[in-house]
């Protein structure tokens, strides 16, 4: 395929991306404009938890494409009602609000917290968010992020967000007062470096919101569904969240994201909150499509199989090489390296030929997996040999 990358000039820069075009793939692999293939373990950041088009959601887009597209999200359609019933019922949660991004549920779930503090908390509005998260690009999600430095990009900042440390107690102890009306955070941080919370953290918090009444939030756009080994991270930890935001995986590809409450938590107003796009039938079709094939007898006893075999590599490749051990939880895990070359690593694995290797860094001396959850222990074997490989070429 001939491409002009002239034509990227008509996109806005704002990251810098190499010069491939993707044009087609399958499950676990990509192929470029040159007809190169790569093995891609990123996924989109966690995104295609069935990998490249799934036949799934294929069917699902094609099948709902002939029915009905987007009525308005002023009327009822019969799979946001599916969808939302199969969310309810597999967790602890009674309400739900569709989205189209991670970042829009989670302004979502911040809205809905502010108006639960004006409605039973006297006004109180400010929610302890951790260090080194990350909750989206909007200007009260990335007020809310404790991403090094996004306090200074758009000031000023969106006020109300504290920051205290993931898997120290005290320092949220020590942030709550009259206006605290919130507890958010990952039960794993993603781009802070996969650093999953505690058992005994996220239980001292919930203890933390029982004993101040307040309400306790957990974002799972890139944790949630099946990623980490359970459909929902937070069942790892035995505590009941008041609200939770879906994202990422829960479209497996398409635009669709999930803000979730409990009922006595579901105090939104008509008017709002809404959207143009929020649930229609050709998203959440795909979402139930989803859901459905993660469900399916097996496939999270085959996530949970593969984790292992993931996680077991990456210890060998860390003791060969004398590193710093691995971590996460699931399919979402993190290669800690003994320098700052996870950069070249990803450049390295990404021009190997004949076939790349697509791995994502976002610490210089880390590398982070997010695989789809049907990746096969072959795709995961030969991801961990040319891994082996590159490390042996370009590490210091």
């Amino acid at each position: 395929m001939t491409v002009n990358f002239a034509d990227t000039q008509s996109l806005m820069d704002i990251t810098a991306r190499p010069e491939i075009v993707f044009v087609k793939g399958e499950g676990s692999w990509l192929e470029d404009h040159n007809g190169k293939r790569y093995l891609d373990v990123i996924q989109g950041w966690a995104v295609n938890c069935l990998g490249h088009n799934p036949p799934a959601i294929r069917e699902a887009l094609n099948r709902q494409s002939g029915l009905l597209i987007n009525p308005s999200p002023a009327f009822y359609n019969q799979p946001s009602l599916e969808l939302a019933s199969r969310l309810t019922k597999a967790s602890v949660f009674d309400r739900v609000f569709f989205a189209n991004s991670g970042a829009e549920a989670n302004e979502g779930a911040i809205k809905l917290a502010r108006k639960w503090g004006q409605k039973k908390r006297n006004g109180a509005y400010k929610i302890i968010t951790m260090n080194h998260a990350f909750h989206g690009r909007t200007l009260a999600t990335m007020s809310a992020s404790g991403k090094e430095g996004w306090d200074k990009k758009f000031p000023p900042q969106v006020d109300g967000f504290p920051k205290a440390e993931l898997n120290d107690l005290d320092s949220v102890r020590a942030l709550i007062d009259e206006q605290t009306v919130a507890i958010m955070l990952e039960p794993v941080q993603g781009e802070g470096g996969v650093i999953p919370a505690t058992k005994e953290f996220m239980q001292g918090l919930q203890a933390l919101c029982k004993e101040h009444n307040l309400l306790f939030i957990v974002d799972e756009v890139q944790t949630g569904y099946g990623r980490c080994g359970e459909l929902f991270a937070y069942q790892h930890y035995g505590v009941t969240p008041d609200i939770m935001t879906l994202g990422k995986g829960i479209g497996g590809g398409v635009p669709l994201a999930a803000l979730l409450s409990r009922e006595e938590v579901s105090v939104f107003e008509y008017g709002d909150q809404g959207g143009t796009y929020n649930g229609n039938p050709l998203m959440t079709a795909v979402g139930v499509a989803v859901f459905d094939t993660l469900m399916a007898d097996g496939f999270m006893d085959n996530v949970k199989a593969r984790a292992t075999q993931l996680s077991e590599g990456l210890l060998k490749l860390s003791a060969k090489y004398g590193m710093k051990g691995e971590r996460g939880v699931g399919l979402l895990r993190a290669l800690l390296l003994d320098g700052d070359y996870g950069n070249e690593l990803v450049l390295a694995a990404r021009e190997a030929l004949p076939e790349g290797l697509l791995l994502n860094a976002p610490r210089p001396n880390l590398l982070r997996f997010m695989p789809a959850l049907n990746i096969t222990s072959e795709e995961i074997e030969l991801m961990l040999t040319r891994l082996d490989d590159l490390i042996a070429k370009v590490r210091p």
